[in-house]
C-alpha cells in the first residue's frame, strides 16, 4: 500500500530533502526507492511578485514541508538585475506553498531548522515581536505542527499554546559524537564552555552528556549606549571559571555563529590560559561578516575546528576549508518525520541526550 506521507521541498532544501527521501526509504527497508517528495514550482515576475505551484496532488497526504530560511544562495531576476532571496522571502514562500494545498491534505508539517526570526523573541521599548507573529501566522495557515533545531529561545512556543505543536529538537550528541571520532578526545581531558550566559544551559547539558567533565562560561559586557548591526556591541568576555585551563581540551558550544566575532575573542582569552586544542560547536554557522576573521584566527592558532551542521546553507568553499566540519542532520531528520507519520513518540530523539551518552560511554571503553 503507498505511503501517503509526501515531503514539499523548495529550492532551499533541494539537497538536504533528497538525503531525507533516501533515509526514509532505509527506515522502511523499501524495496524500491519511493520518491516521496511532491514536483514544485515557485516562479516570480519581473517585479518580484511569485506564487506557488503543485505539480502533483496532495490530496488526503501527510505533508511535511522542509525549508531553509537562511539559504542566501537562492535568487531571481528582479528588474533585470539577479537579486538574492532573504529570510522574509523564504517564510513568505512557505505560506504560499500552503496556500496551494488549499485545505486538501489530511495535516501539513513544517520542519524549519533555523527558526524564522527566531533572535528577535521578545519585545523591547518600540519593537516588533516577529517570531511569535510568525508563529502565529503558521498557526493561523492550518499548519498542524512545527519541527525546528536549537531555537535561540523555545520560551516563544509560548505565543502558539493550543493549535500548533512546537517541537524544539536539540543535535548536540550528533555534533559532539562527530568531534570525539574525528579529533580522538580523551574525555578525561576535555573542559567544556559557553561563550556567553545565554549558552550556558548548552554548556552544562553537553558536559552532561560527556560524564560531567567541567564546565565554565563567558559574561558579555555590552556597550549600551550604541546599537551596530540591530544589537549593542560587546565591549569584552568576562570569564566564569578556572583562572587556568593549561592543556585541556575545550570545546566551546553556542546554537549559532552569526559574524563570529564573539566566538574569536572567546578562543583567543582561552589560549591565554593556557588550553590546548579549541573546538568550536554550533548548531548553524551563518557567517555573516564572511570567513577571514575565522582563516585569520585559525592561521594564528586559537582554534582547531568549527563543527556544524548541514541544517543551514553553508557554501562548498566553506565546507572546503581545512578548520570546518559539516555534520549531517539527515537522518535524524528523516527519523523524526517518520516517527510522526506513523504515530510514534520523537521524545527520544528531541534531544538525543541518552542515545549519545551510551554511544560515549562505549568510546571510553
Amino acid at each position: 500500500m503507498e505511503s501517503n506521507l509526501k515531503l514539499i521541498v523548495p529550492e532551499n532544501f533541494k539537497e538536504f530533502g533528497e538525503r531525507v527521501n533516501k533515509h526514509i526509504n532505509l527506515i522502511r527497508n523499501n524495496q524500491y526507492n519511493n520518491n516521496y517528495i511532491l514536483g514544485l514550482k515557485l516562479p516570480r515576475y519581473g517585479d518580484s511578485e511569485g506564487k506557488s505551484v503543485l505539480l502533483e496532488s496532495v490530496r488526503n497526504q501527510d505533508i511535511y514541508i522542509l525549508t531553509d530560511v537562511k539559504n542566501y544562495s537562492i535568487g531571481y531576476d528582479f528588474h533585470g538585475k539577479k537579486h538574492q532571496m532573504s529570510c522574509d522571502e523564504h517564510f513568505q514562500d512557505i505560506k504560499r506553498i500552503i496556500s496551494s494545498i488549499n485545505n486538501h491534505a489530511n495535516k501539513i508539517t513544517v520542519v524549519m531548522p533555523f527558526l524564522y526570526q527566531s533572535r528577535q523573541d521578545k519585545r523591547g521599548q518600540g519593537e516588533s515581536l516577529d517570531c511569535a507573529m510568525a508563529l502565529q501566522e503558521l498557526q493561523w495557515h492550518n499548519v498542524s505542527e512545527l519541527v525546528t533545531f536549537d531555537a535561540h529561545n523555545p520560551i516563544v512556543a509560548n505565543a502558539i499554546p493550543n493549535k500548533m505543536a512546537f517541537c524544539n529538537v536539540y543535535v548536540t550528541g550528533e555534533l559532539v559524537l562527530n568531534i570525539i571520532k574525528n579529533e580522538n578526545l580523551n574525555l578525561d581531558n576535555v573542559f567544556v564552555v559557553a561563550p556567553d550566559e545565554g549558552a550556558r544551559p548548552k554548556a552544562i547539558f553537553l558536559a552532561d552528556i560527556l560524564g560531567g567533565v567541567r564546565y565554565g562560561n563567558f559574561d558579555k559586557r555590552r556597550d549600551y549606549n550604541r546599537v551596530e548591526d540591530g544589537s549593542n556591541p560587546i565591549r569584552y568576555h568576562e570569564f566564569v571559571g578556572p583562572d587556568r585551563l593549561d592543556g585541556l581540551d575545550i570545546i566551546v558550544v553556542d546554537d549559532m555563529i552569526s559574524s563570529g566575532a564573539s566566538l574569536i575573542d572567546t578562543a583567543k582569552q582561552l589560549k591565554e590560559r593556557g588550553a590546548n586544542n579549541i573546538y568550536l560547536m554550533t548548531t548553524f554557522a551563518l557567517f555573516t561578516s564572511g570567513v577571514k576573521k575565522f582563516n585569520d584566527a585559525y592561521n594564528d592558532g586559537y582554534f582547531n575546528k568549527v563543527y556544524s551542521t548541514n541544517l543551514c546553507y553553508v557554501p562548498n568553499k566553506i565546507k572546503k576549508l581545512p578548520w570546518y566540519e559539516d555534520v549531517d542532520c539527515s537522518y535524524k531528520v528523516a527519523q523524526i518525520i517518520n516517527n510522526l507519520h506513523e504515530g510514534k513518540s520523537i521524545r527520544e530523539l528531541l534531544n538525543g541526550k541518552v542515545e549519545a551518552a551510551e554511544k560515549i560511554k562505549l568510546l571510553k571503553k
